[in-house]
């Protein structure tokens, strides 16, 4: 997948292209709706396009337009939510689901300020070549967010784009709109394997491995502690099972790692309430009968199936190291 972080990088006759806009937090179901709407529109593009025109030779791109962070950190910032996924966890989804390319726009004051029509022109049009443009109907653009579906078919016929507006994707069992917001509060719940539901795979989070207190290896479970400043959204308190993915340590300076290896893993979110010397929330994981790995500076996602139980104190370092005996056997059988 091609990533752009500014129209300017787009290069000349870049298009055409099939455009899906949004904030794409967490890359859900419901966003992977409207990603292969805009796949199968790619291909009648081609498809009806006459034999000698350019899209019959290469073919009509699908590209994800998306923001760095959500519009609302910059315009109310009292009110944003934490990001399901960080910025490159979001590019690796969006390649897994299809996209040919995304541009990453930064969202600034300057984008803020963009009217709707001099996005629409300069970016959707000039930059991307847009010929169909893919939406939610709620989807909402440009300064003070004056532009909308309703907007977008106005100028669609000037421009030369038409405009696919997405119905909502709901859940089966509950009847509501698969959303974000919703993945959020399973998540604020620990309900890892309903978010799995919505999103459509597991829910992960993604670091650097840092030093710890090393209390883990002491007790016999030698732990990864990710590093405070995580990507992802990082669920309840409580021990999970699930996996550990490796990328390895920074190398020659390539953006992808090289290679990954994954671990079945006893994952720990808290702050150590037994010995309560740890201030902040950490997320740390004891990879399954390893206990002479050596993950320090490597960078790793940690993902989540299930929950095992909450977060509690215990009475001494022996009631400790039972409970963890268990929680591991626990792990083990939900893995396998």
């Amino acid at each position: 997948m091609i990533v752009f972080r500014d129209p300017s990088e787009v290069p000349a006759g870049f298009g055409p292209s099939v455009v899906a806009i949004g904030k794409f937090d967490g890359v859900h179901s419901g966003h992977r709706a409207v990603i292969d709407r805009a796949r199968v529109d790619a291909l009648r593009l081609v498809a009806d396009a006459p034999r000698s025109a350019t899209t019959a030779a290469s073919g009509a791109r699908v590209v994800a337009v998306t923001f760095d962070r959500n519009p609302l950190a910059l315009l109310r910032p009292e009110i944003c939510p934490d990001s399901l996924v960080g910025v490159e966890q979001k590019l690796r989804l969006l390649a897994d689901a299809g996209v040919d390319a995304t541009l990453m726009l930064t969202f600034d004051r300057a984008l803020a300020d963009l009217g709707a029509r001099e996005f629409v022109e300069h970016v959707l049009v000039g930059a991307l070549g847009v010929r169909v443009v893919m939406v939610g109907a709620d989807f909402r653009f440009g300064r003070g967010g004056a532009g909308n579906p309703d907007l977008l078919r106005e100028l669609g016929p000037e421009f030369g784009f038409k405009v696919d507006v997405v119905d909502d994707v709901r859940a089966i069992d509950a009847g509501r709109r698969v959303s974000s917001t919703w993945v959020r509060e399973l998540l604020d719940a620990g309900d890892v394997a309903g978010a799995t539901r919505l999103l459509g795979r597991h829910h992960s989070v993604r670091g650097e491995v840092v030093h710890g207190l090393k209390r883990g290896r002491e007790l016999g479970f030698p732990t990864a502690n990710l590093s405070a400043d995580l990507e992802g959204f990082v669920p309840a308190e409580g021990i999970y099972a699930g996996w550990l993915v490796d990328e390895g340590a920074p190398g020659d300076g390539a953006s992808e790692p090289r290679s990954t290896v994954k671990y079945p893993a006893a994952i720990s979110i808290g702050t150590n309430p037994t010995f309560d010397d740890v201030p902040v929330r950490q997320v740390e994981a004891y990879v399954l009968d390893e206990t002479e790995l050596d993950l320090y500076g490597h960078t790793v996602e940690i993902e989540f199936v299930s929950r095992i139980r909450g977060m509690v104190a215990f009475e001494g370092i022996g009631p400790l190291i039972t409970q963890m005996t268990d929680d591991v056997a626990k792990v083990r059988d939900e893995l396998t």
